[in-house]
C-alpha cells in the first residue's frame, strides 16, 4: 500500500497596496516605513502622493499584518494616521524595499503644523562637534517649519521656500539616506548651504557680524534697553527686557498698545517658575511640540530679584509665557536668566510682518535693531494661545439659599412644548463660597483649552463626528473678529490659523491671500459657502461675492448657532444626535429678530435651533462706541433699570458713589433721546456688554478700553483674588426673570443685581468682593435658567460656548452648577470658544443642511 506524505501548506506571498491617510508627509513617515519593512523582511516601495503615503509591499499575510500593526504603533512623533486602507494588488517582482519619488495626484493629504525644535536638533545646535553647531535653522523630520514655508503639495523641497537653497554634499547625503533623521526633511540645511541670519540697525546700516555673533549680540542689546525686531518661524516679533518697566513702556508707546497684555518668552520652565505658578500639565503644554503661549497665574512674590512689572499685563493676574521653539530662539535665550517680551511684530491693528522689507517699513519706528534672515515666510502664522483648565470640582462651603436654582414665572408658553408651572416671579439668590485651588500636580481631568489656534496646531485637521463622512466640499468664511476660515469635506475640517480682525484693510487682504493659498494647497473646490448672518462682516461680503461669481450655494448661519455647532463638532456629537441646550455668551452677534444677540439659550442641533431664553436686551448707546466707551453700557443698564433718579441722592457715604458725578458730566439728555428714538442705539442682549457695564460702574476701564474684553478680564482678576484669599461665605448678587413683550421669551433681568451692587459701592465695599459676588450671581442665574428650561423641554447635554466663557471663574462655576443638576456639560477642546472657532460651526451647519 502506498502512503501519501502530507506536505505542509506554506503561506504564499502576496502583494498589497497599502494607503495611509492623515498627517504623514514631511514628518519622517517614509523612512519609518522603510525601516519597518526591512526589519520585517518585506520587499516593495513607498512614495508620497496627493492622498498621503502609498506603500506597495510583498510578503506573506502574517508578516504584512505585523508590518501594518507596527506602522501604527511606531509612527513618527509628528505623524497622525487617520486610516489605513489595504487591498491586494497584482503580483510584483521586488528585490528589495526602496523609497521612490512623489506621485502627482488629486490632493487629499494633510500638512503638518510647524513644530518646536526636537531634543536631537537642539542637542546638535549646542554640540561643538556637530555640523549644525550654533546654526539657527537646524531641523529634521521630527521638528521645524512646515505650513510656514509650503507653497503647494505634495510636500517636497521644490514646493517650499527652501527651493532657493541648494543642498551641499553633506546635506544631500543626509536627505537621500533612508535611515537618516533628515531623510527628505524638506527644510534641512546647514551653515554651508542654508539660510543665514544677520543684525542691522533700524536705519538699515548692517552690523557686519557672522550669524552666530549676530545672535549673540542681541541679548546685550536687549539688556541695554533696546527693542529688537526678530524674524522667526511664521512672522516677526518685537522683543525687549520684560523686567524693565521703562523699556516695556517705551515699546507700548511706540506700538500704540497701551494696555493689551504682552507675550513673554523664557529660556526654560525654571525661569518661568520663578514668577508664575506652574502645574505639571502646564509644564507639559509649554514643552509640547506645539509650544504655544500658555496663560499662567502670576506669583504674588517672586523668588528672584527681578519681578514682572505691572505694565506687562496691566490689571491682570495672568501672563502668557512660551518657551523657545526654534534653534534661533534657543541660541538667543541661551544665557538669558530673565523673561523677554516677545510680542507680535506689527503695527497696532495690522497683521504680523513676515517680509524683511515690510518689517523695515512698518517697524523701523518701533524697533532699534532688526535680526533678519533670508528664508522666506510663505504663510503668516502667529503664536497659539492656550491654557490648562482644572476640571476638578470647585471646592468651598456654603448653603443654598432658599429658592436657589429655580426661576418661576406665571403660566406661559414660550413657543416650545413644555410642562406648565405657576408661581409668582422670584429672584435668584445664593450664598455660596468657592475656593479655587492651583494644584502643584496635574490631574487626569485637566484639559487644554485653546484660545488662539495658530502655530503648532494649524492646519492639523479636525475629524468631524459620525454622519459627516460624505459631506461635499464646503468653505466657511468665519467671523469679523479673531477670524479663521474652514475647509470641510468627507468627514474632515481644516481650520486655518488665526488671521485676526478683518476691520483693518491690510488684515482683510491677508485673509484673502491665506484663503487663496489654502484653496490651492488642498485643491478645495467648494460647492457651498457658509457665512455669518451679519451683512457688514468682511468675511460675509467676500463669501457672497465668491458664491455669486462661481454660482455656488450660499448658506447663511446665525452667529450663536455656529458657536453651539462648533462646540458640538469639537466634542464629537453625531449629526443625528438629539438637540443640546447651547449657552452662547459673547459680545455681539447678528440676531434673527432685528437686535444684536450675545446672551442666548438655544435648543439646537446641527440643522436648526430655537431660542428658548436670553439676557435682557439693553440699548447700545452710540452703537459701536459703546464697546470702546464702557460707561455707555453702564448708563444704559442703569437707565433701563430705572435707577438713575435714585443715584442723585447717593453723594455721601464711604464710597461717595462718584459714579453718579462721572455720569453727570456726560450728555445724558442726548443719550436719552437717542435711546428713545433708536438713533444709532440698537438693542443688544449681550453678556459681554453686561461685564463691561459692571466693570465700568466699579471704575474699571470706565472711560475707555483699549482691547476687547479688557474690563471683563480685570473684573475676573479681582474676583479670583478675593475668592482665593478669603474663606468666608459670599452672598451672590440676585437676578430675576422677565419676559420680552409680544414674543413670550424669558430673559435674565439684572435690575436686582444693580440695586445691591450700587448699595455695595455706596458703602465702600471692597471691589474684589463686588467682583466675586457678581461672578457668583451670574453663574447662579445661568444655572437657574437652565433648571427652569429643564422643566419645559427635554435635553441632557449643555454646551458652553462664546468668548465670555474664556472667563476661567465663570466657566468653572457654571459647569459645576450644571453638573450638580445631573447634566453633561460640553466645553471646547480643539477650537477656541471665541470667534476663532466660529467657522467650524458654520461649516458643520452647512454640511448638515445639505
Amino acid at each position: 500500500m502506498t502512503l501519501n506524505r502530507l506536505v505542509p501548506t506554506l503561506n504564499p506571498n502576496v502583494t498589497e497596496e497599502i494607503r495611509v491617510f492623515g498627517t504623514v508627509q514631511g514628518v519622517g513617515f517614509r523612512p519609518t516605513v522603510y525601516r519597518l519593512a526591512n526589519e520585517c523582511g518585506l520587499c516593495g516601495e513607498v512614495s508620497n502622493d496627493g492622498s498621503g503615503v502609498l506603500i506597495l509591499v510583498t510578503g506573506d499575510r502574517e508578516t504584512l499584518d505585523n508590518f501594518v500593526q507596527r506602522l501604527q504603533q511606531e509612527q513618527p512623533p509628528l505623524a497622525n494616521i487617520e486610516s489605513i486602507v489595504r487591498r491586494q494588488d497584482r503580483d510584483r517582482n521586488f528585490s528589495n524595499f526602496r523609497i521612490i519619488s512623489s506621485t502627482p495626484s488629486a490632493i487629499r493629504t494633510q500638512i503638518a503644523p510647524d513644530a518646536a525644535t526636537c531634543p536631537a536638533c537642539k542637542g546638535e545646535t549646542f554640540d561643538a562637534s556637530s555640523r549644525w553647531y550654533r546654526y539657527p535653522f537646524t531641523n529634521c523630520t521630527h521638528c521645524g517649519p512646515r505650513l510656514s514655508l509650503i507653497q503647494k503639495l505634495p510636500y517636497d523641497r521644490a514646493n517650499t521656500s527652501m527651493a532657493a537653497f541648494t543642498l551641499c554634499p553633506g546635506c544631500q547625503q543626509d536627505y537621500e539616506t533612508p535611515t537618516n533623521r533628515r531623510f527628505h526633511a524638506q527644510p534641512t540645511a546647514c551653515p554651508t548651504c542654508g539660510p543665514r541670519v544677520w543684525l542691522e540697525r533700524a536705519d538699515g546700516n548692517p552690523c557686519n557680524l557672522s550669524h552666530s555673533d549676530a545672535i549673540s549680540a542681541v541679548l546685550p542689546l536687549l539688556q541695554g534697553g533696546n527693542i529688537v525686531a526678530i524674524k522667526g518661524l511664521g512672522g516677526f516679533h518685537l522683543a525687549c527686557d520684560a523686567t524693565n518697566a521703562e523699556v516695556v513702556g517705551k515699546l507700548r508707546d511706540r506700538k500704540h498698545r497701551p494696555d493689551k497684555p504682552l507675550a513673554l518668552m523664557a529660556r526654560d520652565v525654571k525661569v518661568i517658575s520663578q514668577c508664575c505658578l506652574l502645574t505639571e500639565a502646564e509644564k507639559e503644554l509649554l514643552q509640547s511640540s506645539a509650544a504655544p503661549i500658555v496663560l499662567l497665574k502670576k506669583k504674588e512674590e517672586c523668588d528672584r530679584a527681578f519681578i514682572l512689572p505691572e505694565n506687562i499685563a496691566p490689571g491682570l493676574n495672568i501672563v502668557g509665557f512660551m518657551l523657545p521653539y526654534t534653534p534661533l530662539h534657543h541660541l538667543l535665550m541661551e544665557n538669558c536668566d530673565r523673561p523677554l517680551v516677545f510680542t507680535s511684530g506689527n503695527r497696532s491693528g495690522e497683521p504680523q510682518c513676515i517680509g524683511n522689507e515690510e518689517a523695515r517699513q512698518k517697524l523701523s519706528q518701533i524697533a532699534d535693531y532688526f535680526l533678519l534672515h533670508n528664508r522666506e515666510i510663505i504663510n503668516r502664522i502667529d503664536d497659539s494661545v492656550a491654557r490648562v483648565i482644572l476640571l476638578g470640582k470647585v471646592e468651598g462651603r456654603g448653603q443654598k439659599a432658599e429658592g436657589e436654582g429655580t426661576i418661576n414665572k406665571k403660566e406661559e408658553s414660550y413657543g416650545v412644548e413644555r410642562r406648565k408651572k405657576s408661581a409668582s416671579e422670584c429672584k435668584i439668590n445664593s450664598a455660596t463660597n468657592i475656593f479655587l485651588t492651583h494644584k502643584a500636580q496635574s490631574s487626569k481631568s485637566d484639559r487644554i483649552q485653546i484660545l488662539r489656534r495658530a502655530r503648532g496646531y494649524a492646519p492639523a485637521p479636525i475629524s468631524l463626528p459620525p454622519g459627516f463622512e460624505k459631506a461635499s466640499p464646503i468653505l466657511a468664511m468665519g467671523s469679523e473678529l479673531k477670524n479663521t476660515f474652514c475647509l470641510l469635506r468627507q468627514g474632515q475640517a481644516i481650520l486655518s490659523q488665526h488671521l485676526g480682525d478683518l476691520e483693518n484693510a491690510s488684515a482683510s487682504r491677508a485673509y484673502q491671500e491665506s484663503l487663496n493659498l489654502y484653496l490651492q494647497l488642498f485643491e478645495h473646490q467648494p460647492t457651498t459657502i457658509a457665512i455669518d448672518r451679519h451683512p457688514e462682516y468682511q468675511s460675509s461680503k467676500l463669501g457672497k461675492e465668491l458664491a455669486c461669481a462661481n454660482s455656488l450655494n450660499l448658506e447663511i448661519v446665525q452667529h450663536h448657532h455656529a458657536h453651539v455647532a462648533a462646540c458640538m463638532a469639537d466634542n464629537g456629537i453625531s449629526l443625528d444626535a438629539p438637540p443640546v441646550l447651547g449657552i452662547a455668551l459673547d459680545g455681539l452677534g447678528y440676531g434673527e429678530d432685528g437686535i444684536l444677540w450675545g446672551g442666548e439659550f438655544l435648543l439646537a442641533d446641527y440643522r436648526n435651533f430655537q431660542r428658548l431664553a436670553t439676557f435682557k436686551p439693553i440699548t447700545m448707546l452710540g452703537g459701536e462706541q459703546a464697546i470702546y466707551q464702557p460707561w455707555r453700557s453702564t448708563y444704559a443698564h442703569l437707565r433701563e433699570a430705572g435707577i438713575m433718579p435714585s443715584l442723585a441722592k447717593r453723594v455721601g457715604g464711604k464710597g461717595n458713589l462718584e459714579l453718579f458725578r462721572f455720569l453727570q458730566q456726560k450728555p445724558l439728555k442726548i443719550l436719552d433721546r437717542m435711546a428713545e428714538k433708536r438713533i444709532n442705539s440698537p438693542l443688544a442682549s449681550s453678556c459681554g456688554r453686561l461685564f463691561d457695564a459692571v466693570a465700568a460702574a466699579m471704575g474699571i476701564c470706565r472711560e475707555s478700553c483699549h482691547y476687547e474684553g479688557q474690563g471683563a478680564m480685570q473684573l475676573e482678576t479681582l474676583a479670583y483674588g478675593y475668592i482665593l484669599n478669603n474663606s468666608e461665605e459670599i452672598e451672590s448678587y440676585p437676578f430675576s426673570v422677565g419676559q420680552i413683550e409680544g414674543v413670550q421669551l424669558p430673559y435674565l433681568e439684572p435690575q436686582p443685581m444693580w440695586e445691591v451692587l450700587l448699595d455695595d459701592l455706596y458703602e465702600g465695599t471692597d471691589l474684589s468682593l463686588i467682583a466675586a459676588k457678581f461672578h457668583l450671581g451670574l453663574a447662579d442665574a445661568i444655572a437657574a435658567m437652565v433648571s427652569f428650561l429643564q422643566n419645559c423641554v427635554s435635553f441632557c447635554q449643555v454646551v458652553l460656548t462664546g468668548g465670555v466663557f474664556q472667563n476661567y471663574i465663570l466657566l468653572k462655576l457654571v459647569r459645576d452648577r450644571l453638573e450638580s443638576q445631573k447634566l453633561e456639560v460640553l466645553t471646547h477642546r480643539q477650537v477656541p470658544p471665541n470667534d476663532g472657532g466660529l467657522s467650524l460651526g458654520q461649516g458643520a451647519i452647512a454640511c448638515a443642511r445639505q
